[in-house]
């Protein structure tokens, strides 16, 4: 019975994950446009931020778009497949849920930030001061 419930959500997937990508696609919000030194400040942030999720995950999806929305370049790895970004998650944030937002700070020490909306709701915290809509 578990094969056939794992075979029925892998064919969902495959049938639904393309519909998402395609509606992601077409309601990709405008990014903020900030003064390029403003833009810079906040790339150099990103750079110590790492999303984990899967492509087709809707909540992955709704983080995505904020990220977007906020002109916000951070590294995104897919965690769906066994292999290193998975493992990563795992020993990391202690488990296998995505979306996950790992943030380092300064001296190197890494937070594991789990749930949509509190992912959407600390990246408006820290990047949302003073940036314009474009």
């Amino acid at each position: 019975m578990k094969t056939v419930i794992r075979a029925f959500f892998k064919t969902l997937r495959l049938v639904i994950g393309p519909l998402l990508l395609l509606g992601e696609r077409l309601t990709r919000p405008t990014g903020l446009v900030r003064p390029p030194a403003a833009q810079g400040e906040v790339d150099r942030q990103c750079s110590s931020i790492v999303l984990y999720q899967y492509k087709t995950c809707p909540f992955c999806i709704k983080v995505r778009q904020e990220m977007r929305r906020l002109s916000l370049n951070i590294e995104q790895r897919d965690a769906q497949q066994p292999g290193k970004n998975r493992d990563d998650l795992v020993h990391g944030g202690g488990q296998a849920k995505v979306p996950c937002l790992k943030i380092t700070d300064q001296a190197g020490h890494s937070q594991w930030l789990y749930e949509s909306a509190e992912i959407i709701s600390y990246l408006r915290r820290r990047f949302l001061n003073g940036a314009q809509a474009g």
